[in-house]
């Protein structure tokens, strides 16, 4: 098989495709800019690979980009995958991104799940961090600047499982019903009890963890590692190193919180020639040694007093990705089908910042007076206007 790739028509050449569309989406739509600032096509060209017949064969299947940004639109809205099917029917600018005609229905939700399950039975999810890596690349051609300091952290995302129930399933000799989810022990914190009483409490619950690298100048999630709720932070730091140094960011420093304060990962940092902007803790400088020195001096540096005061910066990405994306509990069972959503959900929150700073379109009204946010977009204009 060598020749191209056959895919449905979606009738975007008809008169209810493009030619509608130019007339009656605006230029300055949320839809309109994600699908004209990213080459999705390009993003998009190892899809075909998951396919048995790569296209040339049999049925002719959708273009694997569709599909992939059809669930990536499920992400956005946070819809299940049946009701994103009837919302692509009926928004003619989620139909105009995916570039299906006014006249033909969307993909059925079932096509969506038989995707999924083509990334997981092949061993192709992974294709994900390659799109994830492509948009990245994407947005510095744009001109956005990723700026000098990452911070890294962790979120936390529950399982999809009724913690009671599971109990009771395994006392009766039953497996639990998501075996990858392992405990994670938040620490503890004030909570309010039903009678109104203040009390300290251990915090736990079974799920995920991704550990994440953002570039805190932009706000863009650059590197992320999907794992079991138990996996230590400071054991995921060479992987969101390694990744952030494949992308050639301009990055000087490392910020992080204090459970990333570990002498090898200062050696990582320093043998790349970068400076440590991490939390330490109080025992590095308490002691009565003179080790203690060498850790007063750090806290001194420019770089490390910057990074400290710009840390929380990395929980608006991972807000976001709660609040309006789902990323507060998995949508499937498994750690790999929880990299999936990993992957897709941080992939939207990159987008819709890009967008942003792009061409200063948002995909929510704007916050307005002292709460907006003052920057200078990239393109003073829109490039397809």
């Amino acid at each position: 098989m060598t020749g191209q790739p056959r895919h449905c028509d979606t009738g975007m050449g008809s008169f209810y495709g493009m030619f509608l569309y130019e007339q009656i989406i605006p230029k300055d739509h949320f839809m309109r800019a994600l699908k004209n600032l990213f080459d999705w096509d390009e993003l998009g060209q190892g899809l075909i690979s998951l396919y048995d017949g790569k296209g040339e064969q049999g049925r002719r299947p959708y273009n694997p980009i569709l599909i992939f940004k059809m669930l990536l639109l499920s992400y956005l809205m946070d819809l299940s995958e049946r009701d994103t099917e009837r919302w692509v029917n009926e928004n003619m600018p989620a139909r105009f991104f995916l570039d299906i005609a006014a006249d033909r229905a969307a993909p059925d939700h079932s096509t969506l799940t038989t995707f999924k399950k083509r990334l997981l039975v092949q061993k192709k999810w992974e294709a994900l961090g390659g799109i994830f890596d492509g948009l990245l690349c994407q947005m510095r051609e744009h001109g956005l600047d990723f700026g000098e300091i990452q911070i890294v952290d962790s979120v936390h995302t529950c399982a999809d499982v009724n913690a009671e129930k599971d109990k009771a399933r395994q006392e009766q000799g039953q497996a639990p019903r998501d075996p990858d989810a392992t405990v994670v022990h938040k620490g503890k914190r004030e909570v309010v009890e039903a009678n109104g009483q203040r009390v300290k409490k251990e915090i736990t619950h079974r799920g995920y963890k991704t550990h994440s690298s953002v570039a805190v100048k932009t706000g863009i999630v650059t590197s992320i590692v999907p794992d079991r709720g138990r996996s230590a932070d400071n054991k995921a730091f060479a992987a969101l190193l390694a990744h952030d140094r494949s992308l050639g960011l301009p990055t000087t420093t490392y910020g992080g919180d204090k459970a990333y304060d570990d002498t090898a990962i200062f050696e990582q940092i320093e043998v790349v020639d970068m400076h440590v902007g991490i939390n330490l803790r109080r025992f590095r400088t308490s002691k009565k040694d003179a080790n203690k020195e060498r850790w007063i001096a750090l806290q001194a540096t420019s770089e490390y007093q910057e990074a400290a005061r710009l840390r929380s910066r990395v929980e608006q990405p991972f807000g976001q990705a709660k609040d309006k994306h789902g990323f507060e509990r998995c949508r499937y069972l498994g750690l790999a089908r929880y990299g999936i959503q990993s992957f897709l959900t941080f992939m939207v929150v990159n987008l819709k910042r890009a967008v942003k700073l792009l061409v200063n379109i948002t995909f929510r009204p704007q916050a307005k007076g002292r709460r907006a946010e003052v920057f200078e977009p990239v393109y003073a204009g829109l490039p397809w206007a």
